[in-house]
């Protein structure tokens, strides 16, 4: 009976391995290679690189380059990463280039669409 159920839990492990592969195939996107991000990718400006290397220990940039803050936003933001998720502090003169670059290349995005009246 032991050497029943061992047979059946291996037998369980191969199916879910040979139908993972063609299933995470699947899910790429067509004609898309993943691949290194680089600083020169995103925005030019004094801080990009600093800024690029201190997001990047923990998330991709593109996460970054798809917001539109303004700079208490993202000091709020930078304050967030600290305190909830462990960032190392960042301060004094190396947090205001970080800020500068990041109001500057990535600004609040101008809403689209419907506009609420009462704000």
């Amino acid at each position: 009976m032991l050497r029943q159920s061992k047979l059946l839990a291996a037998s369980a492990l191969l199916a879910a391995f040979a139908f993972a592969a063609p299933l995470a195939a699947q899910t790429t996107v067509p004609g898309y290679t993943p691949g290194e991000e680089r600083p020169e990718d995103f925005p030019e400006g004094q801080g990009r690189d600093e800024t690029f290397y201190a997001c990047i220990a923990c998330h991709n940039f593109k996460l970054i380059a798809a917001q539109g803050l303004t700079r208490n936003a993202w000091d709020d933001t930078v304050t967030l990463m600290t305190q909830r998720h462990n960032m190392p502090a960042i301060e004094g003169a190396e947090r205001e280039v970080i800020l500068t670059y990041l109001s500057t290349a990535f600004p609040p995005k101008q809403q689209r669409g419907w506009k609420n009246p009462f704000n």
